[in-house]
């Protein structure tokens, strides 16, 4: 026995040997071992070791939270090429967050056929030398990729599979893609890309999966694509086209996933989609498609999945499409409703259908409680509290107990409805795609490191929707819980993710494009939204829904979509407890025989002197405020009384300190100075426009406080304070050139928002560097709505008072009082000069032969040296053409006559290549004798005044207008000034 045991491995050894011998003769061409080094180093791995004997990575930088099924692996093939050497034709790096670039040393391996670089930390753009390569397998996804999409991928002809999911590519898709003639998979979803699919892409005849959610794509889907015959997978959502009707896809006999949401599709569903023999899901949610769905659906169609959610779709739900193993959501629609007897409101294991709100020629309540027999309430509530995705949890606020009911017992599903016995209840629906669950039950996602509240949550990819019946009519307070608990803050791919979804509230929209981390400034971090509601038939109803915007592989597979913590829902008209009655009878007896008792003892004491009598804002009494109000107590906790160490700023409204809010949020507080009646205007001016207003890139106004003496207004916290620190100051802060462009070009898109895409029109009046702050994230974001103004056409003449900032103010406005959105036009040219230079528009006088950095910028376009603008702060490798056309865009801007400068969705367009940009701009010879400029010299002139004088009491300016004279003073002489007109003494 013992000698059988050592032939054998007598006879292993000597295969070993045999085989290494083998590999020995057969190792990787050394070129080839010292390029992949090369590319190794270029994508950021560290420790990286590489055997060429074997074709094997035996060591290569990780990171601590590297997944299980990561990859690092290079494939050789030895039976190519004139020689005997081995040669690389695949690398994967997938799931280790490498942070450097992708590699152009990849066109100098000959035989390269399959890169895969997914779910990694990589930056930059995909090199053009790339196309000199024999690829087949080009995979990026998630990444920080940016940029536009080479055009020269077209030229690699051997492409079969392209994924590009989860980065930042912007611009157009090139049409050269079409010639990608053996493509089977194009994947672009979850970036920036904007234009229609160009019409080339109909030679790409050998498609099999195609998906290009969350961009900003337009136009209509075009018909080509019935030349996609081999269609298997196509997935198109939130496109931005015209009203449509079912594009063909007759000729897709293969298709097994169809989405098309909301893609603006009217008219009916084709009845042939009912007969595909291979389609397994099927999502045409929240169009304007009408007609019935048909009785004849093919019993041997294999649909799993059919979500129909908002849209007109009206008769009966017919028992065809009740097969066996199907998830159907009919919600928000026009179906005849369904009664308990019939078909599709009987119990059934072996499908699932919900019908909520599937019918709107009934009562809200049985809309509500569909298959619902008894539809009386026995008695009325005045609040809801849901711990979503978590177990019943009681918590304190505001000195007193609240019990949370928790959901986490509730099964999720595709097409999912629950009731509570407690007169609340959801509906959920949507499919994770992709995740390999068909079940489709994983709703719920937990993590340890928060409070109970927001350690769990429910999620949906499609529609959330809570409601709360027979709730006594009147106002409520709306209070969502939302924390991030998906996503990580670091520099790994899990850093990468984004949320995006849209908040509905008794059926009306509250927030478009809600982002969970944004608002909470980080990931992990509670964050509460407040809402006021009116209920008018017993019914509450809040409704998250996610169109396809956000990434939907971070951290992996399917999880994505709407998701929340919890939901807390008040009376603002009665004292309402979710505690028994005869709890809540004891509390108010002892509530108030404790008022009663403090009203007693701090009336004798105020009788007595030993309190002072507050002084009230009497020009403030009797405003009524549409928005959350704070305490003097509360903002003193959340400011430390206003400590010193927490100032933040000083602005000429008053001191700005940042401080923290009991539920973790950070805020930063305005603070009037009590003595300016200037200011009081300013505040009331403030609240009343920004709170009417959401958008991305303008600060958003948590709530005010006015109290005794006290104006205090409640933002949110920007970390990285104004974009004039990071540009003009010592800051820590480094802005590349990418960064500089992507703050541009959100400036542009609130100002754009402002002016032409809120239901008030807002001429802000005040754009400056100062005025625009940075978040995390380096976001811009407008602040300080204190002189802005509604923009009425019809009214554009300002005779009080004309209000901004030296070096920023357009010259119509500032000499004339002639005042229109196109005077913010101007000023944000003057932040683009000042962006791209890096320096102050009133602080930089180059020669005496320029006022100012605008009057500099004029001379340097007219001599074409441009590039004398450029910070010398950035990088050499910066893109220079790019940098002109914004300087160009600048100079547009701040054309002198308004009528020529561009309006605000213009220039976004130009900015994302949309609308090109005139070669030369007006009045290119005029700018010596410029009004533009007139302010300025009359500014500098006055200072050189009192230098000679050597007064320093007092610094004060005045300027001839037709309207006669103006003055105005300043503690700095370069801070903002106030115009005020004779006519407003």
């Amino acid at each position: 026995m013992l000698t059988a045991k050592r032939d054998v491995l007598s006879w292993i050894l000597v295969v070993n040997y045999f085989l290494l011998l083998n590999l020995g003769e057969s190792r990787v061409a050394q070129e080839e071992v010292d390029i992949l080094e090369q590319i190794a180093v270029t994508m950021g791995a560290t420790h990286w070791k590489f055997n060429g004997e074997l074709c094997q990575i035996e060591a290569v930088m990780v990171t601590t939270d590297r997944p299980n099924w990561s990859e690092t692996d290079v494939k050789c093939n030895c039976s190519i090429g004139n020689d005997t050497l081995c040669h690389i034709v695949a690398i994967t790096l997938k799931g280790i967050s490498l942070p450097g670039v992708l590699p152009p040393e990849l066109v100098k391996l000959p035989y390269i056929q399959q890169v895969d670089f997914a779910y990694n930390y990589l930056s930059g753009s995909i090199p053009a030398e790339w196309a000199s390569t024999p690829l087949s397998f080009i995979s990026v996804l998630v990444n920080r990729l940016s940029g536009e999409i080479p055009k020269e991928l077209g030229n690699i002809t051997s492409l079969t599979y392209i994924n590009l999911e989860g980065n930042q590519f912007s611009g157009i898709i090139p049409s050269e893609l079409g010639k990608l003639i053996n493509l089977k998979t194009l994947i672009l979803s979850s970036n920036q890309l904007e234009g229609e699919l160009p019409t080339s892409l109909s030679g790409l005849v050998n498609l099999t999966d195609f998906r290009i959610s969350d961009n900003n794509v337009s136009g209509p889907i075009p018909d080509f694509i019935q030349n996609w015959k081999q269609l298997a997978k196509l997935r198109i959502s939130d496109i931005n086209g015209p009203m449509q009707e079912f594009p063909p896809l007759n000729n897709m006999t293969g298709l097994v996933i169809l989405v098309l949401r909301n893609c603006n599709l009217s008219g009916v569903i084709p009845g042939y989609i009912w007969q595909l023999k291979t389609i397994q899901t099927f999502d045409v949610s929240f169009n304007k498609l009408v007609g019935t769905i048909p009785d004849d659906i093919s019993a041997r169609t294999m649909l799993k999945f059919v979500f129909l959610s908002g849209n007109m779709l009206s008769g009966n739900v017919p028992d065809s499409i009740l097969k066996n193993g199907i998830n159907v959501d009919l919600s928000y629609n026009n179906f005849t409703w369904q009664g308990p007897d019939q078909p599709a409101c009987r119990q059934n294991t072996n499908y699932y259908i919900n019908l909520y709100k599937s019918s709107s020629a009934v009562s809200t309540l049985r809309n509500i409680l569909p298959c619902t027999e008894d539809l009386t309430c026995p008695r009325y509530g005045c609040s809801l509290h849901v711990n979503c995705g978590g177990n019943d949890f009681t918590v304190k606020e505001n000195n007193r107990q609240l019990d949370y009911e928790g959901d986490a017992q509730v099964e999720g599903g595709s097409a999912r409805y629950f009731r509570s016995n407690k007169y609340w209840g959801f509906s959920s629906t949507g499919d994770f795609m992709d995740d390999a669950n068909d079940q489709n039950t994983r709703f719920i996602e937990s993590t340890q490191s928060l409070s109970e509240l927001y350690s769990g949550a429910r999620a949906s990819p499609l529609s959330l929707t809570y409601f709360r019946y027979c709730l006594e009519n009147g106002n409520y307070s709306v209070s969502l819980h939302f924390a991030e608990i998906m996503f990580k803050d670091d520099r790994t791919y899990y850093n990468l993710g984004r949320r995006v979804f849209d908040i509905y509230i008794q059926e009306k929209l509250v927030w478009k494009d809600f982002n969970i981390e944004e608002e909470a400034r980080g990931v992990k971090r509670p964050v509460i939204r407040r809402f006021n509601a009116t209920v008018t038939d017993s019914v509450l109803e809040i409704r998250l829904y996610w169109g396809g915007k956000g990434t939907t592989r971070i951290p992996l597979r399917g999880h994505y979509g709407a998701l929340i913590s919890a939901i807390s829902v008040d009376s603002n008209f009665k004292f309402c407890s979710n505690k028994d009655r005869k709890t809540v009878i004891i509390y108010v007896i002892v509530g108030v025989l404790a008022a009663c008792i403090t009203f007693f003892v701090l009336s004798i004491l105020w009788w007595k002197g030993y309190l002072c009598r507050e002084r009230k804002r009497r020009d403030l009494n009797g405003v009524e405020l549409q928005m959350v109000c704070f305490t003097l107590k509360q903002i003193k906790a959340a400011t430390k009384n206003f400590d010193a160490s927490n100032k933040i700023g000083e602005g000429g409204f008053g001191p700005v300190y940042k401080g923290q809010l009991p539920d973790g949020t950070l805020v930063a507080v305005k603070q009037l100075s009590s003595q300016s009646k200037q200011g009081n205007r300013e505040f009331l001016n403030e609240i009343s426009t920004i709170s009417c207003l959401q958008h991305p890139n303008l600060v958003k106004l948590h709530g005010c406080c006015i109290e005794a003496d006290q104006l205090l207004l409640v933002y949110e916290y920007l970390d990285n304070n104004s974009l004039a620190g990071a540009l003009f100051e010592d800051s820590r802060l480094t802005l590349d050139w990418p960064t500089r462009f992507r703050i541009c070009l959100g400036i542009a898109k609130g100002l754009a928002f402002l002016h032409e895409e809120s239901s008030l029109k807002i001429v802000h009046r005040d754009i400056k560097a100062t005025n625009v702050l940075l978040d995390g994230q380096l976001n811009p974001k407008i602040s300080d709505f204190g002189l802005a103004r509604l923009n009425e056409e019809e009214k554009t003449h300002i005779s009080t008072r004309v209000a901004g900032t030296i070096g920023y103010m357009a010259p119509e406005y500032a000499l004339w009082g002639y005042l229109t959105d196109k005077a913010d036009v101007y000023s944000f040219g003057v932040v683009l000069l000042e962006t791209v230079s890096g320096k102050n528009n009133n602080n930089y006088m180059p020669s005496n032969h320029s006022i100012c950095l605008l009057d500099w910028a004029c001379h340097l376009q007219q001599s074409g040296s441009i590039e004398e603008l450029i910070d010398q702060r950035l990088d050499s490798d910066i893109n220079k053409q790019e940098v002109e056309r914004i300087v160009k865009v600048a100079l547009l801007c701040t054309s002198a006559t308004p009528s020529l400068r561009p309006i605000m969705s213009e220039v976004v367009s130009m900015f994302e290549g949309r609308l090109a940009i005139p070669d030369e701009i007006p009045e290119a010879n005029t700018y010596s004798n410029d009004l533009r400029f007139k302010a300025m010299k009359d500014f500098h002139q006055e200072r050189q005044k009192q230098k000679l004088t050597g007064s320093q009491t007092q610094n004060t300016m005045t300027i001839q207008t037709d309207m006669g004279s103006s003055s105005a003073s300043t503690t700095n002489l370069f801070d903002s000034v106030q115009f005020q007109d004779q006519t407003d003494t």
